[in-house]
């Protein structure tokens, strides 16, 4: 379907973080992007975001940058506290020190607030087309013809690449794999929203705090500005009613059972949240396995990224941003042989898969750690204390220099 003299007509599927991204990285090259979102209007929901400098670097590639750190915070620190003393643990300098030795920000922002941006900024394009309320219902791809896309309504397009950016539950996946769902992982994350102004002072830092205890944890961080404070609780639970939903309403005592023993400092937190209109939602944590080989992301024209490709759990704060560094990569190879786009899609896949199974991993083992009990908890907390930034830095994954990769 496509020359070298012609963009890629690209398609689309989801219109999240991941999607919106893989619409802006893939247009800026020249191509033409049809975007499906099964909503019935592109919109995002949820919590906060931490933007480590990986993602921040990118995003400033795409000229959107500016745009999001005028709704975000620059957090001056992260810091490690223990549950039951709210003693500090560790502690790792961001703001200008991260800056300056990665390159790029690293940021907080409300997921919706970031979500908008990007929006805003792909609506831009001319070589960009937005269909809201269209779902995948059938997918089939050609090396030689190019993929055809049937959805709900009846309706069919063709194109010559098929990007899944449809998430966890990902239809495009599906379709293209049939390897069975996501797995619950035990995990019942709880969020909420607090305005800064009705914390306490010592509260109201612009830092990241990481709040670590017996089966639990807590990460709270400013968004918005600094208007407001992201605060996420993740324990061990019995299941929600709604096994997949995003926000479901749940009684504080629920949350306060899932602390149990609390400093004051915390417990002034937790309690802030009872205060508020909208109070905690919950949701369940599903994840997959550990990409294993490159074969997990592409099949033929068809590409998966971000929570389509690799679901990671939340214990290293890098979902969204491995989803952007995806975007990127993935509109790099594109454009480095537009002709062959199953064996662009290949490369994707094998730049692609060590570095998120990597990050899987690494969240996997952070969740074993945050919530470690007994010699293994005070064997981490000498272990913090004794080593601070070194354990805490992660130069591996905020210094990737994705471009001068995917361009070799």
């Amino acid at each position: 379907m496509n020359s070298s003299k012609n963009p890629l007509q690209i398609l689309i599927a989801g219109g999240g973080i991941g999607g919106l991204s893989a619409g802006i990285a893939c247009a800026d090259k020249g191509h033409l992007v049809r975007l499906y979102e099964r909503s019935a209007r592109v919109s995002e929901a949820g919590a906060g975001i931490q933007l480590g400098p990986n993602a921040t670097r990118v995003l400033a590639d795409w000229g959107v940058l500016p745009a999001i750190k005028a709704i975000a915070v620059q957090p001056t620190h992260l810091r490690i506290r223990d549950t039951q003393s709210g003693r500090q643990l560790g502690q790792l300098a961001l703001g200008e020190r991260a800056e300056q030795r990665y390159g790029a920000p690293y940021l907080t922002v409300h997921r919706a607030d970031l979500h908008r941006t990007l929006y805003a900024h792909l609506k831009q394009k001319t070589n960009v087309f937005l269909h809201e309320g269209r779902e995948v219902a059938a997918l089939s791809d050609d090396l030689n013809e190019g993929v055809t896309v049937g959805f709900t309504d009846d309706q069919m397009v063709q194109g010559d690449v098929m990007i899944g950016a449809d998430g966890l539950w990902s239809w495009t996946r599906a379709l293209t794999f049939d390897d069975g769902s996501p797995a619950a992982t035990g995990h019942v994350a709880y969020r909420a929203l607090i305005p800064t102004a009705a914390l306490p002072e010592p509260l109201q830092a612009p830092v990241v705090t990481v709040w670590l205890g017996p089966h639990v944890h807590v990460v709270q961080y400013p968004v918005r500005g600094g208007d407001a404070m992201n605060v996420v609780l993740i324990a061990s639970g019995e299941p929600l009613a709604d096994a997949t939903g995003w926000s479901n309403a749940v009684d504080s005592k629920r949350v306060m059972r899932a602390v149990g023993v609390a400093c004051s400092t915390l417990g002034e937190l937790l309690e802030a949240v009872e205060r508020t209109e909208q109070g905690w939602m919950a949701w369940q944590l599903f994840d997959r396995p550990p990409v294993t080989d490159a074969s997990a992301l592409c099949r033929g024209r068809i590409a998966l990224m971000g929570d389509a490709a690799h679901p990671m759990r939340p214990y290293l704060a890098q979902g969204a941003g491995m989803a952007i560094e995806d975007a990127q990569v993935l509109a790099q190879v594109l454009t480095s042989d537009p002709a062959m786009v199953g064996h662009a899609l290949r490369r994707y896949a094998r730049l692609r898969h060590e570095r998120v199974a990597r990050v899987q991993r690494k969240a996997l083992e952070n969740g074993e750690i945050f919530h470690a009990t007994g010699l293994k908890r005070w064997g981490r907390d000498i272990a913090m204390q004794l080593l601070g930034s070194r354990l805490l830095d992660q130069p591996w994954l905020y210094g990737e220099r994705l471009v001068s990769h995917a361009t070799q």
